[in-house]
């Protein structure tokens, strides 16, 4: 359905457009320009696969515990990056109007969310003993399981909010069980609660610009290009009540 109102929209606006054809002398063959830099595509889903399938333990980083497979995949990471800025030349930058603006723009802003989410997602946490414990012992069924992670996973970072439902599930379903085998029976007996959180936490992110970080991104990138884009209560209002919660209600019907 999404898909379908999404070719209905783009058919739509793309008529509006003034097409300008393109001298015969202008024209050229298709190129790829910069083509090393798949190999820092390959080192970038390399470093991924590496950090998933590794384990080498756990160390104590300025108070934070932080496993070690994913402090070489993050280094690995920044080299890759860094490695395709200084091998690529200026020109192909140029030509493809490379910005950093966009990429600041929300750098800065997701800093100041996750910093002041903090309290926030600590509050979730908590659980039960919590000042949102109201909150959490209200929901039961998958249903609300889907609505609650999934609009809170609207404004706060979905992965941290699915994490704290999750473990939730686990202390109301299977309390003073240990937690591995506490999720492998959740994985069996409780699959549509398991399947409300997951797709709350990921579908509904998409009901506002920092629901998830490549949203804004994604207009930040646009409205450097000189595309009109809504504002955030615009885009909520004109886009994802009338069109994403309706759907939601809908799947909720359907599938919970």
């Amino acid at each position: 359905v999404l898909l379908f109102l999404y070719f209905i929209l783009d058919s739509h606006y793309y008529k509006k457009e003034i097409m300008t054809a393109v001298p015969d002398s202008e024209q050229e063959p298709v190129k790829i320009k910069g083509s090393h830099n798949f190999i820092f595509l390959f080192g970038i889903i390399g470093a991924v696969l590496f950090s998933g399938s590794v384990k080498l333990g756990q160390i104590n980083l300025f108070g934070i515990n932080q496993t070690i497979e994913n402090l070489i995949k993050d280094a690995i990471l920044i080299l890759m990056g860094i490695a395709s800025l200084i091998s690529t030349r200026q020109e192909i930058h140029r030509n493809n109007e490379f910005s950093w603006a966009p990429i600041l723009e929300v750098a800065y802003l997701f800093a100041g969310i996750f910093i002041t989410i903090i309290p926030a997602l600590a509050i979730l946490k908590a659980g039960e003993n919590g000042s949102l414990h109201w909150l959490i012992k209200s929901v039961d069924s998958p249903a609300q399981y889907f609505w609650t992670v999934g609009m809170l996973s609207s404004f706060l970072d979905n992965a941290p909010t699915y994490l704290t439902f999750f473990n939730s599930i686990l202390g109301k379903f299977y309390p003073g069980i240990p937690e591995a085998s506490a999720v492998a029976l959740l994985i069996v007996e409780k699959i549509p609660h398991l399947a409300a959180i997951s797709v709350g936490a990921v579908f509904m992110g998409a009901n506002t610009y920092i629901g998830n970080a490549p949203n804004f991104m994604v207009k930040s990138i646009a409205e450097e290009a000189g595309v009109k884009m809504p504002s955030f209560f615009g885009y909520i209002f004109r886009y994802s009540m009338p069109i994403l919660v309706v759907l939601f209600i809908i799947m909720t019907f359907i599938f919970y």
